[in-house]
């Protein structure tokens, strides 16, 4: 196992809105800079040093700031790919639901581009994918030919020189089960993206979603716990109740509580609870997760560079074994069958 990182990010992201009660130590400044831009959190993490009036070497510092200039052009070039998306959605009468990124840090972020993000993900019923495919194509994107299952495509991948479009139809799929999307965009709300019509989520499926997702992945960037922790506080009347009562209807509410948890005890998210003790797994899945979702690990990732680690610990962690089984064993035949 690798030396315990410095511990300096989640203090600054458990203290937000507040200043850190300590300063940086200057030993850890590059650990922090290093972590930031690890966890896609380079232009957050300036902004929050500069309002807290705390400052690091300059070595530090001036890496800081490039890691900064580099995640705002990246975000203003997924920023103009957006636009065009939704502008082309439009002209065929599809109005997207926008999942994660731009959508999401312009709403909970003091800036929407101090938030990395490095694609467009939308969300559209079923019954619009073919036209909505078709009018991405436009832009001079092209459909990626999938290579998974069936049962385990979430979405339509469109890349092109401009960058990538994730067009759902599904919200995510994951540990063998899928979370549909027909239902969650009958429930979104509309909205106003730069003169634009999109829809975003309403808040208690968005509380659900970017929870399931941050685990499906294992919460390997902090940046999705921060996520959760900006979404509640930003929300301090979301309907608790009802965030249960989706999460459990999803079949996968043991996912929620691992981000939620772990969005609570690593960096202060208001969340209540009872709403924990709801969702909350086995006993010993629960004394998994602390273990596997500590502070210093997710600061390390060592998840994400380790794939017999990532594997055991989906298998582990799975809310349901069979599906996780069927999954693992329909990603072996696929395997197989390129030949791997």
């Amino acid at each position: 196992m690798s030396p315990v990182p410095p511990l300096a990010l989640l203090s600054l992201l458990k203290a937000w809105p507040e200043a850190p009660a300590t300063p940086v130590p200057p030993e850890e400044a590059d650990a922090l800079v290093k972590a930031a831009v690890r966890h896609g959190l380079a232009g957050f993490v300036e902004h929050a040093l500069v309002r807290a009036d705390l400052s690091l070497p300059e070595e530090a510092r001036a890496l800081l700031r490039r890691e900064s200039l580099a995640g705002a052009a990246r975000g203003m070039r997924v920023r103009a790919l957006l636009l065009r998306s939704v502008e082309a959605l439009a002209a065929v009468d599809v109005v997207p639901v926008l999942l994660k990124g731009y959508g999401l840090a312009r709403r909970l972020y003091p800036e929407p581009l101090l938030r990395a993000t490095t694609d467009v993900d939308l969300l559209v019923p079923r019954a619009q994918v073919m036209c909505a495919v078709h009018a991405l194509e436009g832009l001079g994107l092209t459909t990626k030919a999938g290579d998974g299952d069936r049962d385990d495509t979430h979405h339509v991948e469109l890349t092109g020189p401009a960058g990538l479009v994730e067009l759902h139809f599904r919200a995510l799929a994951g540990y063998g089960q899928a979370l549909e999307g027909d239902a969650l965009v009958a429930r979104a709300e509309d909205a106003d993206l730069d003169g634009l019509r999109v829809r975003y989520l309403c808040a208690e499926d968005e509380a659900v979603y970017l929870a399931l997702h941050a685990s499906n992945h294992l919460l390997q960037r902090l940046t999705w716990l921060f996520d959760l922790k900006l979404l509640a506080r930003a929300k301090p009347h979301l309907d608790w109740d009802r965030v249960v009562a989706r999460a459990k209807q999803t079949g996968l509410p043991q996912l929620a509580w691992y981000a939620w948890d772990a969005a609570h005890r690593l960096l202060d998210a208001p969340v209540p609870a009872q709403v924990l003790q709801a969702l909350a797994p086995p006993l010993w899945q629960r004394a998994l997760a602390h273990r596997l979702f500590s502070g210093p690990r997710l600061l390390d990732a060592e998840l994400a560079r380790n794939k017999p680690a990532w594997v055991a610990a989906k298998l582990a962690l799975a809310p349901q074994a069979r599906p996780m089984l069927g999954y693992a064993l329909r990603r072996l035949r696929g395997h197989w069958a390129r030949g791997g």
